[in-house]
């Protein structure tokens, strides 16, 4: 009698240590009952469940980080480029994440893949390169669709990283390097065209005060006799005024 005592007690502790869970604090346990699911959700700590009955799966509600691959993608403008990208989610509803999808991770995986190929696809490249954060933010917007009823919210979508074939990399370094040569030109000439309006006003100056013009050469040869060479510049008025004192003397004798 005692023998099946304790046979029963062994027994007995044995079924309710079959029923005990530990659900940690990033854990969320969904629990089956005779095959249908409990609307209520096992919270973290010590759980006790009915063995052979009831069945439980963990479900973490941590962030979850998914790397999707490089794939070629051809943009709007047929440039053909390598896209790869990063997508973060997490799980807002274990009992959907667990009864409506049979793999949550590999299923989101799969739509991010897709979606960023089909975004980048009908983009052109000038709007890939420059216009990350609105591409980010529609793929972001379709994965949240797409996942919702999966009990899936996806936080974040970046597109990662971006390579361009070498000859599309050769041309566009020719783009940028004739695109600043063109503003050093378009610079020059500006400069030349605002040169050649100080000068006219300078001119119009001098032609309405010739004694200006004077002064200036007397200027240019100080100039000259400040560096201590023996070089002698006459300016032209100069010259003309001797040939009119050469010409008075010459009237005089």
């Amino acid at each position: 009698m005692v023998a099946v005592l304790i046979v029963l007690i062994v027994l007995v502790l044995i079924v309710v240590a079959n029923g005990v869970r530990i659900i940690n604090q990033y854990e969320r346990g969904v629990v089956f009952r005779l095959g249908k699911v409990r609307p209520d959700i096992k919270q973290p700590g010590l759980r006790l469940i009915i063995p052979i009955v009831d069945q439980m799966r963990k479900v973490s509600m941590q962030i979850v980080t998914l790397p999707v691959d490089s794939q070629k993608i051809i943009t709007k403008d047929n440039v053909s480029m390598d896209v790869s990208a990063v997508a973060y989610y997490q799980v807002v509803d274990p009992i959907k994440a667990v009864v409506e999808i049979q793999n949550v991770v590999s299923a989101t995986y799969q739509i991010a893949q897709t979606t960023v190929r089909n975004i980048v696809g009908q983009s052109a490249l000038d709007e890939v390169l420059s216009e990350t954060a609105a591409i980010n933010e529609k793929i972001k917007v379709i994965l949240e669709q797409a996942t919702e009823k999966w009990g899936i919210f996806v936080s974040t979508v970046e597109v990662k990283d971006i390579q361009l074939p070498d000859s599309m990399q050769r041309a566009m370094a020719k783009q940028a390097e004739a695109e600043r040569e063109k503003r050093a030109k378009v610079i020059a000439a500006e400069g030349e065209a605002l040169s050649a309006a100080k000068l006219g006003e300078a001119a119009d100056t001098i032609a309405a005060h010739p004694i200006a013009l004077q002064l200036r050469n007397l200027q240019t040869l100080t100039e000259i006799a400040t560096e201590k060479n023996s070089t002698i510049v006459f300016p032209a008025q100069f010259m003309d005024t001797m040939q009119s004192i050469k010409g008075f003397m010459a009237k005089e004798q």
